[in-house]
């Protein structure tokens, strides 16, 4: 596993770790709902990070006799997993803050309440700007799904902080109605995170302009005289590739087969691309 990939699962493992055990201390003490939901999403954030350190070392295991094509479906396997999880929590926090819309309970907006919401967002929004970079520059889905789960949660505690604030006024249905936020943005956090992994889990094929790309780099190869099928799907998160190029056919066996390695070789150089199968068919 790249060291890079590895620190930055590292570091949101650590400042989750941290930001969960302030919370749920400060969120008992204070009872808000608001805090306690945070709390309880940065307890999913703790699990993704967990989830996405093992996922992140298994993707870059060689493959195996049961895993020919190696283990890369395990981030967005791992991702997706955390995603329902989140939906769970959300769901819970909705509940909780339902009953004290009905039944208020008190809250004590102790100083501290406003000072770990505070730090969350300050950590939140440096973690963020360190995961995409990562994530940009490894490719990496479980990654560039915990980037965004950082974003959401930037928004989630500026909700929670709102709530807690009206709290200190009295107004103790506004911590009800920011803990029902909080539960929204780790609802959204898991669609967004679900919706990009399906498409590495059901193997949905590459757009149009990673299509086009693939067939300018084939038809560079010298002795390419044109392509007449192509195909491509997610496996795990890289692309396997079908492609039928067309040559002379006066070509001896060997030399046809050599077209078509170069063809292989000069695409599995690109960075989305794991595997590619080339077909030669004589013109």
């Amino acid at each position: 596993m790249p060291q890079t990939l590895k620190r930055a699962a590292d570091a949101a493992l650590v400042i989750n770790f941290l930001l969960f055990l302030i919370k749920a201390v400060v969120g008992v003490i204070s009872n808000s709902i608001a805090v306690i939901g945070e709390a309880l999403n940065s307890f999913t954030d703790v699990l993704v990070s967990i989830g996405i350190k093992i996922a992140v070392r298994m993707s870059r295991e060689k493959p195996d006799s049961k895993h020919q094509f190696g283990h890369n479906a395990a981030q967005p396997l791992a991702a997706f997993i955390l995603s329902v999880f989140a939906f769970v929590v959300g769901v819970n926090i909705i509940e909780e803050s339902i009953k004290r819309f009905i039944e208020p309970k008190e809250i004590n907006t102790i100083p501290a309440v406003y000072v770990v919401l505070i730090i969350t967002i300050i950590s939140k929004i440096i973690l963020n700007r360190y995961q995409v970079k990562v994530a940009k520059m490894f490719n990496s889905p479980a990654i560039r799904a915990a980037s965004v789960d950082s974003t959401n949660d930037v928004l989630a505690s500026s909700i929670a902080l709102l709530g807690i604030i009206g709290a200190s006024f009295n107004y103790n249905y506004l911590d009800s109605a920011a803990g029902i936020m909080v539960a929204l943005f780790i609802f959204k956090s898991g669609y967004e995170v679900a919706r990009e992994n399906l498409n590495y889990l059901m193997g949905t094929s590459a757009n149009s302009d990673f299509d086009k790309n693939v067939k300018l780099i084939a038809l560079a190869i010298e002795g390419v005289k044109g392509i007449n099928d192509l195909r491509s799907l997610y496996v795990g998160d890289k692309f396997h590739i079908e492609i039928h190029v067309e040559v002379d056919g006066k070509l001896t066996t060997q030399e046809s087969h050599d077209i078509g390695n170069k063809v292989r070789f000069a695409l599995e150089r690109i960075d989305e691309v794991q595997k590619v199968f080339v077909h030669v068919d004589p013109v």
